[in-house]
């Protein structure tokens, strides 16, 4: 059992991931062309349905996957899990602020620039580092 939850994992995670790579890039588009109506409705749709239909089930998917994995390997003497895990919460923070950025941009209240979140969209490929890290090194 516990190879098909860590395949499920593992996919979950990636599918997670691209939100988390794609909608800033959204945002970045969503904050330059903010005066094209239509764009900008088009991009709303957009927006609304990564972080909704794939974001979120593929983050509590992730979740759930890894709470299973974390019983069966024990967190006692693991320290390098709980590092993880702390990245991991760190990642969903991250995730949740994205939501409220597209709650602001749905209501027309977003005024961050293009480039913010062209600098906005490293925080995941720098947790991607640690987080992966973390699981193939075991470093603690």
């Amino acid at each position: 059992m516990y190879d098909w939850v860590l395949w499920f994992h593992i996919l979950s995670f990636i599918s997670w991931y691209a939100v988390l790579f794609y909608l800033p890039r959204l945002f970045v588009y969503h904050a330059e062309n903010i005066d094209n109506a239509g764009f900008v409705e088009v991009v709303k749709v957009m927006e609304m349905k990564i972080y909704k239909y794939i974001g979120v089930p593929a983050m509590w998917a992730t979740i759930l996957t890894g709470i299973y994995m974390s019983l069966e390997l024990g967190f006692s003497g693991n320290a390098w899990l709980h590092a993880k895990i702390l990245f991991v919460v760190i990642l969903m923070a991250y995730f949740f602020s994205l939501g409220r950025y597209r709650i602001q941009f749905l209501e027309d209240r977003c005024f961050k620039s293009g480039k913010f979140f062209r600098f906005y969209n490293e925080v995941p490929t720098l947790l991607l580092f640690v987080v992966v890290g973390m699981v193939i090194f075991k470093p603690f």
